[in-house]
């Protein structure tokens, strides 16, 4: 038996009549994705077939598990919609694929409803001709370790075997745009993921501050973007890399201690949204979870938001810090996260920062320094690199501060990075 998936939209299916368009949308990002590989994709009303021929199946898994908007996969064969065909199927479906002491259930559902027998009907044959031919095998209803599908469907009987979870979401460049923060820990690379799964487009931006963090820190957020891309539609993202070194001294040399992260963000903030509107980008979007540090309580969130009006997207905002590290390692991005290099809003954190700020006092703070034209030139001098998965940028290589490093990395890959927005 060749070895095919059938592949499922799942919520794409409650999109009315715009359905169609998210199905073309995830249709393509399914035959971009598997497109170096030896297999067949047959595209059909509200659902993908694909014949593997030749390729592994973990390969192809792992391929589909990188598209967003699809509900799941099954194992399938296909014979005409006669029943003594459908048992004899599911039955070399069987010994293919149930492992010993292994309960099983058979499921039914005739879409095709000229067909002769009824869903109960179907269960009731195929079961017992496995049963017949198998001798003693356990047969659970409720929670069986194996489940045979019948799909009776119009242009054919398909019998399912292993079935397979997707991402669900919605295909990636269905739902606007989004500027990432990425700040190198756990939480930003898995906010990314999570708006990508959920249909947006997104580009990353980082605040570096080579010397006073180190080149490294800035090394994490290359390759945490490197994995980000592998989601993406095209497998490239767009990173800018803010050189906030100036405005980071500034903030140190001039703004009381406790308010030195809530005055760090709120740069951050302006400068995302400076360069938001340059990119033609909407929304800004970080890993922020409300209450997980002093810059995420309620009342933080509210002042460092204030310098901004585009929306501020917070997809962990109520996630439990357990379930993030469990989806970084789903993505394979946690093992980068917890290198040992931190960046500027880990590293001069202050003894006791100010958790319920307000933004009287945070404008008297910035009133200190010069923000407004350090912001300005950060702006003008941000890098922005397009990011690939075989994208070969070590930083540490090219120079002692990331400013040095992307210099003599853009002379030599000029189309991958560019100097002002």
């Amino acid at each position: 038996m060749n070895e095919n998936l059938v592949v499922r939209y799942g919520d794409l299916n409650l999109k009315g009549k715009n359905k169609i368009y998210f199905f073309k949308m995830a249709n393509s990002l399914i035959i971009e994705k598997l497109s170096d590989l030896n297999v067949d994709i047959k595209p059909s009303a509200e659902r993908v077939y694909i014949n593997l021929k030749d390729e592994f199946l973990d390969v192809v898994l792992d391929r589909l598990n990188h598209v967003s908007g699809l509900y799941s996969y099954s194992l399938y064969t296909k014979c005409e919609r006669d029943i003594n065909a459908i048992c004899k199927l599911a039955l070399e479906s069987f010994d293919k694929y149930h492992k010993e002491n292994e309960s099983f259930k058979v499921e039914a559902r005739r879409t095709y409803k000229a067909f002769e027998l009824n869903s109960l009907e179907i269960m009731k044959e195929v079961s017992s001709f496995i049963l017949k031919n198998r001798g003693n095998i356990k047969v659970d209803v409720h929670n069986p370790d194996f489940t045979i599908n019948i799909d009776i469907r119009d242009d054919g009987a398909y019998v399912l075997t292993d079935t397979f979870k997707g991402l669900g979401g919605y295909p990636t460049g269905t739902g606007g745009k989004s500027l990432i923060m990425m700040s190198g820990g756990i939480d930003s690379p898995v906010a990314a993921f999570e708006l990508i799964k959920q249909g947006m487009t997104v580009e990353l931006i980082h605040f570096e501050s080579t010397p006073m963090t180190s080149i490294e820190s800035a090394q994490k957020v290359i390759d945490l973007s490197k994995k980000i891309c592998e989601y993406t539609r095209g497998s490239k993202v767009i990173l800018h890399m803010v050189p906030f070194t100036n405005v980071h001294s500034e903030i140190l040399n001039k703004v009381k201690e406790e308010y030195t992260i809530t005055i760090m963000r709120r740069c951050m903030y302006r400068i995302a949204s400076k360069i938001a509107s340059l990119r033609h980008i909407i929304a800004i979007g970080n890993g922020e979870s409300l209450g997980q540090v002093a810059s995420q309580t309620i009342e933080s969130m509210n002042v460092i938001n204030n310098v901004v009006s585009i929306p501020v997207l917070r997809p962990l905002l109520t996630i439990d810090k357990k379930d993030i590290i469990k989806k970084a390692k789903m993505i394979d991005t946690y093992d980068i996260s917890i290198r040992p290099f931190e960046d500027c809003c880990t590293v001069y954190v202050p003894k006791n920062p100010v958790i319920k700020p307000t933004i009287v006092e945070a404008e008297k703070e910035e009133e200190k320094g010069d923000f407004e034209a350090l912001i300005e030139d950060a702006v003008k001098h941000t890098y922005r690199i397009t990011i690939k998965k075989d994208t070969n940028l070590d930083l540490a290589s090219y120079g002692f501060t990331v400013r040095e490093a992307l210099e003599e990395y853009k002379r030599g890959e000029d189309k991958l990075c560019t100097s002002g927005i």
